[in-house]
């Protein structure tokens, strides 16, 4: 008898691949913007070419996920003779739509198909914390996956989410069952960042590339989790900021970054000097006690608006604002590629210090103030140049 090895459900354990205050990318009803990627996998089934093994790629937060449970949900429930059988074979599938009252597909919402394995960081209930990655227990917890039997036959979908989070001995087992998969078993591998993947990985995997979206996109996709924008906000504005991103957006929208952001640029206007009440006041805001996820947002958008204020000195000041006065901020603190370099610098040594000042658990307010003064310097110099 066949039965899932999923860690079942409950409402109080935490899920490491869902952003707080949304859903989990299975339940997402349907995925905008990525039709290339979807005609691209179709083609493949279609010309009995489906690879054993993707790589979906893209920025962080597009909808990766989201997309490989729809693809997930199409290959589980796709007879695996489909696009090969000469005599009998239904015409190729025109898109990934599944029947949200199948069993299969409503057993995988569930993380109750035995045809289907997720692995992701697992949840410490003792610690009340996630793992910092991808353990390799997790991983080999595929052999007693593949060695259940399963009645119905068809394919099995294993999904990695996010196979960046492998730790180095989960990323050689998995390579281990890539090199020799299984028959009728699908690998689909979330990566924000392959370039961090072992090579021999990305070489066994067939790349599907999920794109930003564009603002109307966006908003729908937003909509789709019942988030709306704020009101005074534009779409476009949060397009920008978010770069196309629909975890992004979310982020933005649901954990203030919007307002931040318009703080952070407000605090800028007046560089070289700068308002230190203000700064205070931002850096005792942004490292609350109950809001630690505050401080990683704050570094987040400070390194974005280091470098779209460094492309300003070769590209020009931003032609949509993602907040009022940020494009006459910008175009009055880089005016050319020398000033350009210097921020991009800036970007680089800044983002460095938060980060190992945060991993030191170095005062988080103190190292805002610091970096602040440092931006402050850097603009000072680059006047008197």
């Amino acid at each position: 008898m066949s039965r899932s090895v999923q860690v079942p459900i409950t409402d109080d354990l935490p899920e490491a691949d869902r952003l707080d205050g949304t859903s989990h990318p299975r339940n997402t009803p349907s995925v905008l913007g990525q039709q290339q990627a979807e005609e691209t996998l179709l083609k493949a089934l279609a010309s009995d070419r489906l690879h054993h093994a993707w790589l979906i790629t893209g920025p962080q937060g597009v909808g990766k996920a989201s997309f490989a449970w729809r693809a997930a949900r199409f290959l589980l429930t796709r007879d695996v003779s489909d696009g090969n059988d000469m005599f009998g074979a239904p015409p190729p599938a025109e898109s990934l739509d599944t029947d949200p009252d199948d069993m299969i597909v409503r057993r995988a919402l569930a993380l109750s198909e035995p045809r289907l394995m997720l692995l992701r960081r697992p949840y410490d209930e003792k610690n009340k914390r996630f793992k910092q990655d991808i353990p390799v227990d997790t991983v080999r917890e595929l052999h007693r996956f593949f060695a259940l039997s399963v009645p119905d036959g068809g394919r099995r979908v294993v999904i990695v989410d996010a196979a960046d989070d492998m730790n180095t001995s989960a990323a050689n087992a998995l390579l281990k069952q890539l090199e020799e998969p299984p028959a009728h078993t699908v690998f689909l591998l979330i990566s924000h960042r392959p370039s961090r993947l072992l090579p021999t990985i990305r070489s066994r995997c067939r790349e599907l590339r999920c794109a930003p979206l564009p603002a109307d996109l966006l908003v729908a996709a937003l909509a789709q989790q019942d988030i709306d924008v704020p009101e005074g906000t534009s779409d476009e504005a949060l397009c920008t900021l978010a770069g196309g991103s629909v975890g992004r957006a979310a982020q933005l929208t649901l954990g203030e970054g919007l307002a931040l952001y318009g703080r952070l640029i407000v605090l800028m206007s007046g560089l070289p000097d700068f308002d230190r009440q203000k700064a205070i006041a931002l850096a005792e805001w942004t490292t609350a006690r109950d809001k630690p996820e505050r401080f990683d947002l704050f570094c987040d958008l400070l390194d974005m608006f280091l470098s779209r204020l460094a492309r300003t000195g070769a590209a020009g000041p931003p032609a949509i604002e993602a907040a009022h006065g940020e494009s006459k901020l910008m175009a009055r603190l880089c005016r050319d590629v020398r000033q350009a370099q210097s921020w991009a610098a800036a970007q680089d040594r800044l983002g460095a210090k938060l980060r190992t000042g945060r991993a030191a658990n170095l005062d988080p307010a103190a190292l805002i103030l610091d970096t602040i003064l440092e931006i402050a310097a850097t603009a000072k110099g680059r006047a008197s140049a």
